[in-house]
């Protein structure tokens, strides 16, 4: 009999950062400041990009089994 494969780990919970930063809306909900003449609300989609590869690997790395 095999034993049951079980993915908890508690560095799953570092996945729910890209999902519930964007949805806070008054972070992004203005033009000012701008980046390199870029409106905050398009440079601040490119940094939830961010946070999420960055969050999805960090959790990868740690919570993967040396094989």
């Amino acid at each position: 009999m095999t034993t049951p494969r079980t993915d908890r780990s508690p560095w799953n919970w570092l996945l729910l950062l890209p999902i519930a930063i964007p949805l806070i809306t008054p972070l992004y909900n203005a033009v000012e400041p701008r980046l390199f003449g870029i409106p905050l609300f398009y440079w601040l989609q490119l940094a939830f990009i961010i946070i999420g590869v960055t969050a999805t690997t960090i959790v990868y790395r740690v919570s993967r089994r040396d094989r």
